[in-house]
């Protein structure tokens, strides 16, 4: 049987550019030879696509042949065909974004993946926007009847807001603000003092013309990886234990301190009320293929708010969807390969879809 061409697509031009290098090596390592013919596809930080060997790291895939992705192939397009790498195009079967961030999990790389009518794994234009923008997320679970933590927005540019002190009476200290479209605790600050709220606002607008502050909870962070398509599945729930006074991004990437605890402690009425919110979180966010579902479980009301929802979690070995899944039954590898089952089937419905109309 003919290997499946696989694209590992990667990189990009966000802040989370080294956290996806991470996540396409392992993936790398973990894609069966014998099963899979893997074309490492780099996304630079100017935004250049890249083919490279899988022979050689991620990382040195920027060093290969500039590529472009066709929007037909093999017919003339708005999107250039791709360069020819060995006096041959790049075919391939369908394609592995594991780009964080900006660009890569926010419905822009999809869409151009939609375009080009090429299998990709994970969710699509919709589901990616959505779970990329926390305050649309929050306002779809909200409105579905789902528990999250009171919040309000401030946008680029609103001075009311900006000065903090409506906020401070309506949602009371600590804070978190946070950029309302950036992963991997980018731009986050706990605030403590009125007089924080407005620098920490106008930190965050670095990075984002949208920014949500949150309540803050005394709570533990629970997390929940889901997984499949009209029929998904939860993974046993997990438990973060941060090296630091909160998940920031030293005690994601930096510091060895951070406990991730799989299966969490939890008793069983708290873990299975965790899995059948995240369930219906990836449904009420049109999840596809795989998400990761966070939760705030309250120290003192035990009560379980959904804080957010990750369509591309980070994916090395040790990153905490995969970790849930190899705690439920399923292996690394096994994982990968049912994300691309996944992706495949997807691909042949949309394929099987009509796009002519005739009232003849």
């Amino acid at each position: 049987m003919a290997k499946l061409r696989v694209g590992l697509l990667f990189g990009g031009r966000s802040v989370e550019h080294e956290v996806s290098i991470a996540s396409a090596t392992a993936i790398l390592r973990a894609l069966d030879p014998a099963r899979y013919d893997v074309t490492l596809v780099a996304v630079d930080h100017e935004g250049r696509w890249h083919a490279g060997s899988p022979a050689l790291p991620p990382e040195a895939a920027v060093r290969g042949d500039e590529v472009m992705l066709p929007a037909i192939p093999g017919v003339q397009a708005l999107l250039p065909t791709p360069k020819s790498v060995g006096d041959r195009t790049l075919p391939i079967d369908v394609f592995f974004p594991i780009i964080h961030g900006t660009g890569g999990e926010d419905g822009s790389l999809q869409g151009l993946l939609e375009l080009a009518g090429a299998a990709y794994v994970g969710a699509g234009v919709l589901g990616s926007a959505v779970q990329m923008d926390k305050d649309v997320t929050k306002r779809l679970l909200a409105a579905a009847g789902l528990p999250v933590v009171p919040g309000v927005v401030v946008r680029a540019g609103d001075a009311e807001r900006n000065g903090g002190a409506g906020i401070v009476r309506e949602l009371g200290l600590p804070l978190f603000v946070k950029p309302a479209d950036l992963g991997s605790s980018v731009g986050i600050t706990k605030v403590k003092r009125a007089e924080d709220l407005a620098p920490a606002v106008a930190h965050a607008l670095r990075f984002t013309r949208k920014v949500l502050v949150e309540k803050a909870v005394d709570a533990r962070e629970i997390e929940v990886a889901v997984l499949g398509g009209a029929r998904p599945e939860a993974s046993v729930p997990g438990e973060i234990v941060p090296s630091r006074e909160w998940y920031d991004y030293a005690a994601k990437y930096v510091d060895d301190g951070t406990e991730l605890l799989v299966p969490a402690p939890l008793p069983e009425a708290i873990a299975a009320e965790a899995r059948r919110l995240a369930l219906e979180a990836f449904r009420v966010v049109e999840g596809e293929g795989l998400a990761r579902v966070d939760f705030f479980l309250d120290r003192t009301t035990q009560r379980l708010f959904v804080n957010e929802v990750n369509s591309l979690p980070g994916f090395t070995e040790v990153s905490m969807f995969p970790r849930l899944w190899m705690a439920t039954g399923l292996t690394y590898p096994a994982l990968i390969d049912r994300l691309i089952e996944l992706a495949l089937e997807r691909a042949r419905a949309r394929a099987a879809l009509e796009t002519s109309y005739s009232t003849k």
